[in-house]
């Protein structure tokens, strides 16, 4: 086929269709309808002969062929966008975004990003917390921070392990002294406990602790994340399950107590990329900076 006849509208829709399997999330991206993704995706199906998709209810998956062509076109795009970074002067940026889970943005980035400055003045980073995994396309953050309980890579992105995640249980000295005493696991139940994003962590924390609550005794307020559910154990508001990492040093100065040498695993987090060897020469410094911090730790 010549080049000047090549279906470009289509091959994007259904490059962004086959790579997220979803005509609605590819609509989303692409800034267009559904209907029109799918017509793109129908009309370079029939010129191709084959279909590249098989259909389910309310979800498609790649034929063996639709692979095939994702494949090629997602290394095209790459390529492309690549080269187009190059040319605009990427590495000559004076800000470096990275995209981290909210949590660890709040919780462990945003406290840690001083020493970073320290030894790089000459790099600005900027951080946006989202728990999508991006694509590093275009104007994308050229590094993520995502945590999975059981993922440990994704497609077309490079991954480097940075740490296990343990939740432990921690109160504010103040809840202690106006409350209950805490002598067994039993007796946290005495106190408001509070959850991130549901309620099935402590369950689990209280099972690897030799006991099984009644489900009425789990209430309590549920947080969308690590930091805001730090905030609230921090004000006194209750007991938290939180990840030990986020709350070493509010331990060792006495903000917080963890009343039991009891955790659960909850998986990783992770350092996320496209290609750890194309990396701008600021990006490398935070790659490599982060890769220190939990080596040491």
């Amino acid at each position: 086929m010549k080049r000047g006849r090549l279906p470009l509208t289509a091959l994007r829709s259904f490059e962004a269709a086959g790579r997220l399997e979803s005509f609605t999330l590819a609509a989303e991206e692409l800034f267009v309808s559904q209907a029109a993704i799918s017509r793109q995706v129908r009309e370079l199906e029939a010129l191709l002969g084959k279909p590249l998709f098989t259909r389910h209810h309310r979800k498609v998956r790649l034929s063996a062929d639709g692979a095939r062509l994702l494949e090629t076109l997602a290394a095209a795009f790459d390529s492309i966008d690549e080269r187009l970074e190059d040319i605009r002067g990427r590495s000559s940026a004076s800000v470096l975004t990275i995209s981290a889970e909210p949590g660890f943005a709040g919780c462990w980035l945003v406290p840690h990003l001083a020493d970073f400055r320290a030894r790089h003045p000459q790099i600005d980073v900027s951080v946006e917390a989202d728990t999508k995994l991006i694509e590093f396309r275009g104007n994308a953050a050229p590094l993520a921070i995502r945590h999975s309980a059981q993922s440990t890579a994704w497609p077309r992105t490079q991954a480097r392990h940075l740490c296990d995640v343990h939740l432990v249980p921690v109160v504010s000295p103040t809840l202690l002294q106006e409350g209950s005493p805490l002598a067994t696991p039993k007796d946290l139940l005495s106190h408001t406990l509070l959850h991130e994003e549901n309620r099935d962590v402590w369950t689990r924390w209280f099972a690897a602790a030799g006991f099984s609550p009644p489900a009425d005794a789990l209430r309590g307020p549920i947080y969308t994340d690590s930091a805001l559910t730090l905030q609230a154990v921090l004000r006194g508001h209750g007991v938290a399950l939180v990840d030990s990492l986020f709350v070493q040093e509010d331990i060792a100065s006495g903000r917080l107590i963890q009343p039991f040498d009891i955790s659960i695993p909850l998986g990783a987090y992770w350092l996320v990329t496209r290609d750890f060897g194309r990396l701008s020469p600021e990006a490398q410094a935070f790659a490599d900076w982060m890769g220190e911090c939990f080596a040491a730790g």
